[in-house]
């Protein structure tokens, strides 16, 4: 059973978010290292190992949550087809008066 639409939805703004955090780790964590690298700020083996760190984790990050979002988008896009389809078939006729309007109209 596949999810619906809306559930989609949600897990692709929640990876859109997650990529974006990724991709501020990633620069956050090279700015720290050039910091150090050119001396602008004084080096520090803890400062360093997590610059390191947040280069590394948010490239995990992105990978894993960029695939994801590929995946669900594909399925949201079936699953718009989907539901695009079926409203399609429906034999939809026309309810009303003989002047083919639907609702009474309100003076």
């Amino acid at each position: 059973m596949g999810l619906e639409s809306s559930e989609l939805a949600e897990i692709i703004e929640d990876c859109r978010k997650f990529v974006l955090m990724s991709k501020i780790a990633i620069a956050v964590g090279g700015l720290l290292s050039l910091a150090m690298a050119f001396g602008v700020i004084w080096f520090d083996a803890t400062v360093m190992i997590a610059s390191i760190t947040a280069v590394i984790g948010g490239a995990v990050l992105l990978g894993s949550n960029s695939s994801t979002w590929d995946e669900k988008a594909s399925a949201l896009q079936a699953a718009e087809a989907r539901g695009a389809e079926l409203i399609s078939a429906i034999d939809l006729r026309v309810v009303g008066g003989s002047n083919g309007r639907s609702l009474p109209r309100l003076n």
